[in-house]
């Protein structure tokens, strides 16, 4: 989840699915995607590529193995740069600054896009560090064990914009792209304007009222929600925490899912 500060109030970046994809076509996302091999096993913490807490940090947070923790969080950046040009880097030899503009990679860019370079071959070759100091766990979402054509553990994390740099959202995957506040998306959603998926939503919901130092601030004790599917009538509902709220907003909205 991408935020940064406005006049109006913290506003997050969102990007709509194509309409041609496979999986949730049409829905409001952040940006992200999955751990993939050239995410595993990269040793940039021993190659000097790595700046922030280190995996076995990340991996008390999530509650997981640190290998895999180095590898979400080595993902998170990677996909965050390939979808939004935000990228979470800074130089080598400088391991407190920032890339100011990320456009300058934008060949990089879309190389780890068509899979033809990985995170750690980029860094390495531009002599730059992740910074994973500018990342913060946030939230983790496992699919319903009923679902059975596709099913995800989802680990969200959070990070301001950095000071320079800018989301564009040029990626095959979106087709609209931009900044909203949090309580303007749910609106949205229970006007029909847009379609969430709990966990988007819910993560939205824990944004609104926030400024970006607070969200930053917030040391979140991350326990895995695994909503259960409910039939109601002739559909089945996804049933969770704050699942009343959320199935309100969507019946106002006018959507029938999930079926």
């Amino acid at each position: 989840m991408l935020v940064r500060d406005t006049p109006a109030g913290l506003a997050v970046f969102l990007m709509r699915r194509h309409s041609a994809m496979d999986f949730a076509a049409g829905v409001m996302v952040f940006p992200g995607g999955g751990v993939d091999d050239r995410d595993r096993n990269t040793d940039l913490r021993r190659l000097g590529a790595w700046a922030g807490p280190p995996p076995h940090w990340w991996a008390q947070r999530f509650g997981i193995e640190a290998d895999l923790a180095e590898a979400l969080v080595c993902a998170a950046a990677r996909e965050t740069f390939e979808e939004s040009g935000v990228l979470f880097a800074g130089p080598a030899d400088d391991p407190h600054g920032i890339v100011g503009d990320a456009s300058a990679y934008g060949d990089a860019r879309r190389a780890l896009a068509d899979r033809t370079l990985s995170f750690a071959d980029f860094l390495r070759r531009e002599n730059l560090v992740l910074r994973s100091d500018l990342l913060r766990p946030w939230a983790n979402w496992v699919t319903p064990e009923a679902e059975l054509t596709r099913r995800y553990d989802t680990y969200f994390f959070v990070a301001a914009l950095p000071q320079g740099q800018r989301a564009d959202g040029e990626n095959t995957e979106s087709d609209r792209a931009g900044w909203t506040l949090p309580a303007d998306a749910i609106d949205d959603f229970a006007a029909g304007r847009n379609f969430l998926l709990p966990p988007t939503w819910t993560q939205l919901d824990s944004l609104t009222g926030r400024t970006v130092a607070e969200v930053l601030a917030v040391e979140r004790r991350i326990v895995p929600v695994q909503p259960h599917l409910v039939q109601q009538g002739d559909n089945w509902e996804i049933e969770f925490f704050d699942s009343d709220r959320y199935h309100r907003a969507r019946i106002a909205g006018g959507s029938g899912w999930p079926l």
